[in-house]
């Protein structure tokens, strides 16, 4: 159960008297920390109590928990994407939690109290507060969160005691002047911008540690009444003595002198001189814009496609290539809500997407609200989860982190989207859908339910049988017209490398990227050498491999020497690094 896979995240803590690991009443046994009314747990409270570990992936399925108190303990990692959908009080403060506020906040139509403060939270807080309307205090102090707040802050209407302190949040906190807060504490933040003339009915309110325009608040402009005759005109001609009024006006106009209207006129001209001026302007810039709109997206086509994915494949899944039957999205609500970062600054694209939106709540069905069991892999750019939809159609749906992305990135989403849908290869999965409400960014695509290349070679399928030697020299003809592709110079590694082991700078190019660095120029040119041996073109120049061998410890014995000594001396105050030895003994 829930209980009991919670109980195993938080490494069976003996703290936690009478819980159990495989079986067990919580009601019935009185487990630490339950409350029950009747046969369901309506709260966990553990507070203080010396936990470690995570919180799981089942918490979930505890429907009737009310209640969850975990603060002022030590668990770490991030908040599961599957919290208790029904909880009114979420006290999680104190602990060393990272990432982001989870998509499942969101649907906790009751949540009353809610407390993350004292984590290593980060990321934007994201839009997904506009059904938060009960939470009356919300605590997210003293974390690393970033960006402007959302607007989905202004739909909290009960929000009485809002916590910001100590964060990296940054723009306007014009989004909150209509809440009817008691408690405002946005210290030591990045906020700019005026005070809203709101705040000060704020009993408590503490805003130094921030960058805001001195003064107070321009007051907002002085309503002005429609002029005479436009919004009460009609009034006055149901009147009886509507045609006295009349006259008056008609009075009126006849007493305009000839300087006014030559005035009217010459500004007529100059405003419209200066509208054909903006034009001309806007479509110059509009212009320079698509121009660099296409360039973003085509960068960021790139890195949606080159995200590793370690994948965990699933063989029951099977493959398929169809979109379900749920609608698009209208036109004018196409690019969906920012998930963070100024409203409105995500770009909507002029090409048409030919892949299916889809809506949140379908996603979540069809993943089981992106259950760990429907979890298949897992990449660079975020998790890809099996979605069974109820037209037994089974679809591969990529949940991109919004870290993963830079705001230039996520600003050209649904442009990279576009691009994508379009693509046509049989080395490239299809596209079939995406998702950008309440600020996510999904992919949906074809599932690929054969498993990865290296299990089905050395594995097999669940039935024990291998891949049929047809396949497997289909494989190798993939592979071979893949290095077929690549520029001549580099088909073969021999010819492309030889000509760069004798410069320093080639061979620096050469290293792995994730060295940084890390290791001595003199060693890499000794490794080099061996290297230049072995790929002599004549064979009789080449080295047996026993001398390969020898060279190569000679290298490491050398290091080993060298870093045995230099900790033996005194004269280094601290101990060098494997890199630093082998560097010294050249």
């Amino acid at each position: 159960g829930a209980l009991q896979v919670f109980y195993t995240s938080l490494n069976s803590p003996s703290q936690l008297s009478g819980w159990k690991s495989d079986s067990g009443d919580p009601c019935g046994e009185s487990w630490k920390g339950i409350i029950c009314e009747g046969s369901s747990v309506v709260a966990i409270q553990v507070s203080g109590m010396g936990l470690t570990g995570t919180l799981g992936y089942l918490l979930s399925d505890l429907f009737n928990l009310k209640t969850l108190d975990l603060s002022d303990n030590t668990i770490h990692d991030s908040i599961p994407y599957q919290l208790p959908p029904n909880l009114t009080t979420l006290n999680l403060a104190k602990n060393n939690l990272t990432g982001n506020l989870p998509y499942s906040i969101s649907l906790m139509t009751s949540l009353i109290y809610l407390n993350v403060s004292q984590n290593s939270l980060s990321q934007p807080i994201g839009d997904i507060l506009a059904n938060l309307q009960a939470v009356s205090l919300m605590d997210l102090s003293f974390n690393n969160f970033v960006g402007d707040l959302p607007n989905s802050f202004s739909s909290m209407s009960n929000l009485s005691s809002l916590y910001l302190q100590n964060n990296e949040l940054t723009g306007s906190i014009n989004v909150l002047a209509g809440l009817p807060l008691t408690n405002l504490n946005i210290a030591n933040n990045h906020f700019t911008g005026w005070i809203p003339w709101e705040f000060k009915s704020i009993p408590n309110l503490i805003s130094d540690g921030n960058s805001f325009d001195n003064g107070p608040a321009p007051p907002p402009p002085p309503y002005t009444s429609p002029p005479p005759g436009i919004s009460h005109d009609k009034h006055n001609r149901t009147r009886g003595d509507g045609s006295d009024s009349q006259g008056s006006h008609s009075g009126q106009e006849k007493k305009l002198k000839v300087g006014p209207i030559i005035g009217i006129v010459v500004g007529s001209i100059v405003v419209l001189s200066c509208a054909m001026l903006a034009l001309v302007f806007c479509f110059r810039r509009f212009s320079k814009d698509k121009q660099e709109d296409e360039r973003s997206s085509r960068d960021f086509l790139g890195a949606l496609s080159l995200g590793k994915d370690k994948e965990v494949q699933d063989p029951r899944v099977k493959s398929t290539a169809t979109t379900t039957d749920l609608k698009p999205l209208p036109a004018e609500i196409l690019m969906g809500e920012r998930g963070y970062g100024k409203p409105g600054s995500v770009k909507r694209t002029s090409s048409p997407i030919t892949a299916t939106s889809y809506t949140i709540a379908s996603l979540q069905t069809a993943t089981n609200s992106f259950s760990q069991e429907c979890l298949v892999g897992e990449g660079s750019l975020g998790r890809v989860y099996r979605a069974e939809f109820p037209n037994e159609k089974i679809l591969a749906v990529k949940k991109i982190d919004s870290a993963a992305l830079s705001l230039q990135e996520d600003d050209h989403f649904v442009e990279a989207v576009s691009n994508m849908s379009r693509l046509r290869h049989p080395n490239i999965v299809t596209l079939v859908g995406y998702s950008t409400e309440h600020g996510q960014r999904i992919l949906v695509y074809e599932c690929i339910g054969n498993g990865n290349l290296h299990d089905m070679l050395h594995f097999g399928d669940d039935s024990g049988k291998s891949l049929p030697w047809n396949a497997r020299v289909k494989v190798a003809l993939g592979t071979a017209r893949a290095l077929d592709s690549r520029p001549r110079a580099e088909q073969s590694l021999v010819r492309w490398a030889t000509p760069q082991l004798h410069d320093i700078d080639a061979l620096s190019r050469m290293v792995d990227p994730a060295l940084d660095g890390m290791y001595p120029a003199k060693s890499l040119s000794r490794f080099a050498d061996i290297i230049a041996l072995c790929v002599q073109p004549e064979p009789e120049f080449r080295p047996p491999v026993s001398e390969v061998v020898q060279a190569l410890i000679r290298l490491m014995q050398r290091a080993s020497v060298v870093k045995r000594r230099s900790n033996e001396e005194s004269a280094f105050p601290y101990k060098l690094s494997d890199y630093e030895a082998i560097e010294m003994s050249f």
